[in-house]
């Protein structure tokens, strides 16, 4: 029974994940009346927002709703305005229809920027009744002039895909002025967040002009605090060259536009601008939850606050000061110890036959001789610890491989006993 509740327990499992692994673009790709939303959605990297959270709704425009909504405005605006069409939970055509008292507000990702003051980041829904559904802003005086047009997809209850006629404005969304990579001064904004210290670094070192010249083809910013600086384990930057600097400050940053929704779905190590042909300087990104930690492999640190959201600009601070391997990760290596003492072995008698062509060399005199092998069959594997270690290694490798058909296999096995158990 603990065999069949442990196989019943990992199909559950696998079962779980298949439903709520869920991936917007991927979702919209086959569906050519949504190929600018979609388009928007990736160049915004909204799309990874959106990816990570669960009982979620995307109200999607066609292309040419989408297209009068994108108009001339600048990536940032056209973000914000998609964010309102995203609502923090699950609706789908029956649970549209059955709206307590007929009209509801519900949170967008809007909401979550901090940038919505009052009701501008809240939609209101109404159902209409005779089937038709109302959206707007929930801000005061606004009207319905959204409505429900058809279900897309859905994937109970993750994720559900529902067509809109006519875009959500909120009040004030399209005509703010907001914030343009261009116009940002990175300098006053770092400080303003706490980071005069880094302002410095980057300043005296010549590093802030590496990032102003990166911002127009995409950088994110990974700004450590003054209190960082100051804190226990930080080594002194006075004794690092000028070179070594440079690498540590560049360590601090993307050649890319990285957000933080973007930043919670990467799983393989990310470059940096410190990358080069000579050392790695890679980050590694661990999530628990909404919380984001960078891995230098020295330490780590989490990602504390946004400082600005620009596309194709990110600047966040960070609660430590990342020290990179490559710089912090080599320890020196440890002074050679005495030799062992080897008690003489007796001469052979008889001539020494000289060794054949092609075999290894002697072993050193100041080792101990290896152990003889144990005997096996002829052409067959040797066996002992290299053998072990490489068999080791080869089923790892190959428990990569099969995972997928270990998983098949299982659910197999279980459908297999429930069978049996209904039949008996």
């Amino acid at each position: 029974m603990g065999a069949l509740h442990l196989l019943f327990l990992t199909l559950s499992a696998v079962a779980i994940t298949a439903v709520t692994a869920h991936n917007i673009t991927d979702m919209l790709a086959p569906l050519p009346d949504y190929s600018v939303f979609n388009k928007y959605l990736t160049e915004t990297k909204l799309a990874d927002e959106i990816n990570t959270r669960d009982s979620i709704t995307v109200l999607v425009l066609n292309n040419a709703a989408m297209t009068a909504l994108a108009g001339n405005h600048p990536p940032s605006v056209i973000k914000n305005a998609l964010r309102l069409h995203v609502l923090l939970d699950y609706y789908d055509p029956t649970k549209l229809h059955k709206i307590s008292e007929g009209s509801v507000l519900t949170t967008t990702l809007y909401q979550t920027t901090g940038n919505a003051p009052g009701k501008l980041g809240f939609v209101n829904i109404t159902d209409l009744k005779g089937g038709k559904v109302g959206f707007g802003s929930a801000a005061p005086g606004s009207k319905l002039d959204s409505s429900y047009t058809k279900s897309v997809k859905q994937l109970p209850y993750n994720i559900s895909v529902l067509e809109i006629n006519q875009p959500i404005i909120a009040p004030g969304i399209l005509t703010a002025p907001a914030p343009s990579a261009s116009d940002v001064n990175i300098t006053a904004a770092l400080e303003k967040a706490g980071c005069k210290t880094f302002v410095q670094l980057i300043t005296s070192s010549g590093v802030l002009k590496v990032f102003e010249s990166a911002v127009s083809k995409g950088l994110t910013l990974f700004a450590p605090s003054d209190e960082a600086f100051k804190a226990k384990g930080v080594p002194d930057l006075g004794k690092l060259t000028n070179a070594e600097l440079v690498s540590l400050l560049q360590y601090h940053a993307l050649a890319s536009y990285t957000p933080f929704g973007t930043l919670k779905t990467t799983k393989a190590p990310i470059t940096t601008l410190a990358t080069n042909g000579a050392g790695k300087y890679d980050l590694k990104v661990k999530t628990a939850g909404d919380s984001v930690t960078l891995d230098t492999g020295v330490d780590s640190s989490r990602v504390a606050s946004t400082v600005v959201d620009a596309t194709p600009l990110c600047i966040f601070t960070v609660d430590n000061v990342l020290l990179p391997a490559d710089l912090f990760g080599k320890s020196p290596s440890p002074a050679p110890g005495p030799a062992p003492e080897v008690s003489p072995s007796p001469a052979p008698s008889g001539p020494v036959p000289a060794p054949a062509p092609g075999s290894a060399a002697a072993p050193s005199p100041f080792l101990s001789p290896p152990a003889p092998p144990t005997s096996a069959p002829a052409g067959g594997p040797a066996e002992g610890p290299a053998a072990e270690s490489q068999n080791s290694s080869s089923d790892d490798s190959a428990g990569v491989v099969i995972a997928p058909a270990v998983v098949q296999a299982l659910v197999s096995v279980a459908l297999s006993v429930i069978i049996s158990v209904l039949l008996s």
